[in-house]
């Protein structure tokens, strides 16, 4: 059972964890990688659906965040105990398993809602292999940020009641 307390650790840790993402995103365009928004994309893709500016940034930056956050409490709930290693193992590999699901699954969904396709692994993109770098170096960012901001919170395992 999940303690309030690891609830609002995990919490706190998927915000400060989705938000290093996005800035490492931005900060990827100064290296020559493609700056992924993907606030903006979903706000795109929100509005596509109802043909003009139904919902603001504000809406899809809450999503994002959200997403972030139910992330880090999807590792906490049923991930942490079946991956082996440490805090920086744990998040390469959960960085890279974001990235594989959203390169099959997330982003061609939501270029497609958006009335676009990137295709599976942004195939239909110009850059393919810039933007699947640029999407995984976010995720492991993310990820990565988000084993230490569990670990410094000290969110070990719902078996463990931490």
């Amino acid at each position: 059972m999940i303690t309030p307390g690891t609830f609002w650790r995990t919490v706190i840790s998927g915000f400060i964890a989705t938000f290093i993402m996005a800035m490492v995103s931005f900060l990827q365009g100064g290296l020559g990688l493609p700056t992924i928004d993907i606030a903006f994309l979903i706000h795109k893709s929100l509005n596509y659906v109802h043909g003009y500016e139904f919902y603001s940034i504000f809406w899809a930056n809450m999503a994002y965040i959200i997403g972030g956050i139910l992330l880090a409490l999807i590792w906490v709930a049923f991930l942490f105990k079946r991956v082996p290693g440490n805090w920086l193992v744990h998040g390469i590999i959960y960085g890279i398993l974001i990235s594989l699901f959203s390169g099959v699954i997330i982003a061609p969904l939501i270029a497609l809602a958006a009335g676009d396709s990137f295709g599976i692994f942004y195939l239909d993109t110009w850059i393919p292999g810039k933007m699947l770098l640029a999407g995984a170096i976010m995720h492991i960012s993310y990820a990565i940020t988000l084993m230490l901001c569990l670990k410094v919170a000290g969110v070990y395992s719902l078996d463990s009641g931490s």
